[in-house]
């Protein structure tokens, strides 16, 4: 019998908490690995697992088999989970990709049907915007307001935006290559700590995506969406969804407007969430949970190791 604890959070990681050689240890441990990259691979026609395991990373940084490489590894953990632990969260959430990968796991999109999607939103993506023409950065140590407002001036005739709220002080901005080190120029001017670019491949959420986002809608109306078993929070409007037509509108919003990651946090601390699992690859989101509510209890497992100490914290 499951137990679902009303203070628990699952997460679930997007682009950038991929790496080659991601839950292979666990593999080695959990049949539901290698069952999940099979059924992925079939799908999509190429050896997902392969590319996982053995890179070139290049071709696992291509966005089109890093959302499917993503989705397949955060549905594997969940399920090792599920298999092993009868504690159960009350809520989900996903960053950006991630919130694909909690749809699936609240049984609200087949694993099939994610991985089809996702597949074909990176290749969408990709797309909207040739090599080279977009960039994203990351800015720290400015407020969202001065960051905000550093983009509009620096946008001119182009596109750049602030595009993911992660942490306080923590935001990522997208847009033309151009429009971007304008701005990034600006933030540094501005008194930002840092400015990084990132080694993406699309410039995420912001409007150069648009051209994308209206084409993914007509894949996701093709898609059977059911009612989550278990709440989920969306990204760009920080609200739930039951009805399936609201999660298509989301997912298709989401493609071009922000990541409201802070809001998203703060939202589940307030409805009485004191401990956040990440359940992913890698541990960015714990990072940035633990700057957004700094009282709460946060873990990740993403290994044998942390998922025998996770489970070992998080027991009925």
């Amino acid at each position: 019998m499951t137990h679902t604890h009303n203070n628990l959070a699952f997460v679930f990681p997007g682009q950038g908490s991929q790496s080659v050689g991601m839950i292979t240890d666990l593999a080695n441990n959990y049949p539901e690995v290698r069952q999940l990259f099979t059924i992925a691979s079939d799908v999509l026609s190429k050896d997902l697992w392969q590319i996982v395991t053995q890179g070139p990373e290049t071709e696992l940084n291509q966005t089109y088999n890093t959302q499917p490489a993503l989705l397949a590894a955060g549905v594997a953990l969940w399920k090792i989970w599920c298999k092993h632990s009868t504690v159960r969260p009350a809520w989900l959430a996903g960053h950006s990709l991630g919130e694909y990968t909690a749809l699936v796991c609240a049984n609200a999109l087949s694993f099939e049907d994610g991985i089809k999607l996702v597949a074909q939103r990176g290749l969408l993506m990709q797309a909207a915007v040739p090599a080279g023409v977009g960039a994203m950065a990351a800015i720290l140590g400015l407020n969202d307001a001065q960051i905000i407002d550093i983009c509009a001036a620096a946008a001119e005739d182009e596109v750049v935006s602030a595009v993911n709220f992660n942490s306080p002080g923590q935001v990522v901005i997208a847009g033309n290559t151009a429009a971007v080190e304008r701005a990034m120029l600006a933030c540094k001017a501005a008194g930002a700590k840092r400015t990084v670019p990132l080694p993406v491949s699309v410039p995420s959420h912001c409007a150069l995506m648009l051209p994308a986002a209206e084409q993914l809608d007509s894949y996701l109306q093709n898609t059977v969406f059911n009612v989550p078993d278990i709440p989920l929070l969306h990204n760009v409007d920080v609200m739930t969804h039951a009805d399936p037509v609201a999660i298509r509108s989301a997912l298709k919003q989401q493609l071009y407007q922000p990541v409201r990651w802070v809001d998203s946090v703060k939202w589940m601390a307030e409805h009485g969430v004191t401990r956040f699992v990440e359940c992913g690859p890698g541990k960015v989101l714990i990072g940035l949970n633990k700057r957004i509510v700094k009282e709460a209890e946060h873990y990740t497992f993403y290994d044998s190791e942390t998922l025998n100490t996770t489970m070992e914290q998080l027991h009925d």
